[in-house]
C-alpha cells in the first residue's frame, strides 16, 4: 500500500522570504521525523513543494520533497517578505491561482506580509486576520473590509490561517502540524527545534477544523459565508437560500459534506470564535455572546459549557491571556 501524503505548497511569490520558505520545509521535515519516531500507524507524511510562476505565467512546482507522489496541495502557505513587495499589486496569475485553490477547499495560510496577497485575492473580506504590527495600519487602510488584529500571533479562521511578524512562520508551521498530525507531534517538533509552543497549546484546545474538501460547491459557499461576520446570525432558511437549495435538500447535503447538522456546525463555529474572544479580549461574557450571534447569554453559556466542558468564566480564568 502506498504511503499517504499531505502536500503543503509554499508560494514563492515575488519578494517571498527564502529563509521562511526553507525554514518551514525543515520544520515539516522534523515533524515527519517525530511522527516516524512515535511509530503511530495512519499518520500521513508531509510533502513540501515550492510553487512559482514560470516564464509562460503558469504556476508550477519548482521543488518537491516527494517528486514521485501524485496529487495536489491540501495546504498553501504565503511566506513573509522583507522588501516592499507588500506595497506592490500581486500579479493576476497568483491571485487567480489562490482563488482557485481556496475554491477547491485548500487551506490557505500566510505569514506577515503574505496576508496582503490573500487580501488582494479578495479572500479576507469580512475576516479577522493578523500581520506584522508595523504593517497593520497600512493593511487596514488598503483593505477596509478586513479586520486586522496586530496583537495576535496566529489567527485560525478554519479555512484561512494568518500569522504575525516575520518569524511567526514557526508558529504557523506548528499550527499546521497540529492540524495535520496532532498536538503530540507538534509538541515534539517544537521541543526538538527549541521553539515556544505556548500559542499553539492554547489554540489547540479552541480549534474547530471543518471539512472543506468535500466537493459540494453549494455547501462550501455557505461555509465560507458563515465564516464572515454577515453569517453570524444565519438561520436554516438563510443558509438554504445562500446555497440555492430547498431546506430539506440543503440539510441532507450539508450533513453529508460536513458530518454535522447546520445548527451543530454553527454552534461549533460560534463557540470557536467565542473561545478566542475569551482568551484575548476583556469583553464581558454577555458581549462575547452577542458578538458571536447569541442574543440570549444564558443559551450561550449552556452551549459553550456543553461543547467545551468549562463555563465561559472558567475557560477565561484558565486560558485568558489578558488576565495574566
Amino acid at each position: 500500500m502506498s504511503e499517504r501524503c499531505l502536500e503543503i505548497g509554499l508560494l514563492r511569490y515575488p519578494g517571498a522570504q527564502l529563509a521562511a520558505v526553507y525554514g518551514l520545509g525543515d520544520l515539516f521535515a522534523v515533524a515527519n521525523r517525530m511522527a516516524a519516531g512515535q511509530g503511530r500507524e495512519g499518520l500521513p507524511r508531509l510533502r513540501v513543494s515550492h510553487w512559482q510562476a514560470d516564464e509562460a505565467g503558469q504556476l508550477q512546482r519548482m521543488f518537491d520533497s516527494l517528486p514521485q507522489a501524485e496529487g495536489t496541495p491540501q495546504v498553501v502557505i504565503l511566506p513573509p517578505c522583507l522588501d516592499d513587495a507588500a506595497e506592490q499589486p500581486l500579479a493576476a496569475v497568483y491571485r487567480d491561482w489562490l482563488r482557485a485553490q481556496h475554491g477547491a477547499g485548500v487551506l490557505l495560510a500566510s505569514v506577515c506580509a503574505g496576508a496582503f496577497a490573500l487580501a488582494e485575492s479578495g479572500l479576507l473580506d469580512g475576516r479577522t486576520v493578523t500581520t506584522h504590527w508595523a504593517l497593520a495600519a497600512q493593511m487596514a487602510a488598503r483593505f477596509p473590509q478586513v479586520q486586522v488584529l496586530p496583537e495576535r500571533m496566529v489567527i485560525d479562521d478554519g479555512d484561512l490561517i494568518t500569522a504575525g511578524g516575520l518569524m511567526a512562520w514557526t508558529d504557523l508551521g506548528l499550527a499546521i502540524v497540529t492540524r495535520l498530525l496532532g498536538p503530540t507531534i507538534a509538541a515534539e517538533t517544537a521541543r526538538f527545534l527549541v521553539v515556544d509552543l505556548n500559542r499553539e497549546s492554547q489554540r489547540h484546545f479552541s480549534s474547530f477544523a471543518p471539512s472543506l474538501d468535500h466537493g459540494d460547491a453549494a455547501v462550501l459557499a455557505v461555509q465560507r459565508w458563515l465564516q464572515g461576520e454577515e453569517g453570524a446570525e444565519a438561520s436554516l432558511a438563510d443558509m438554504a437560500a445562500r446555497a440555492g437549495l430547498g431546506e430539506r435538500t440543503f440539510l441532507r447535503r450539508f450533513r453529508a459534506a460536513t458530518g454535522l447538522k447546520p445548527t451543530e456546525y454553527c454552534q461549533q463555529l460560534r463557540v470557536s470564535k467565542a473561545r478566542e474572544m475569551l482568551e484575548f479580549t476583556r469583553q464581558s461574557i454577555d458581549q462575547v455572546a452577542w458578538q458571536v450571534g447569541y442574543r440570549d447569554s444564558g443559551a450561550f453559556r449552556k452551549v459553550f459549557t456543553r461543547l467545551v466542558g468549562l463555563s465561559p468564566g472558567d475557560y477565561r480564568r484558565r486560558f485568558g491571556t489578558t488576565a495574566r
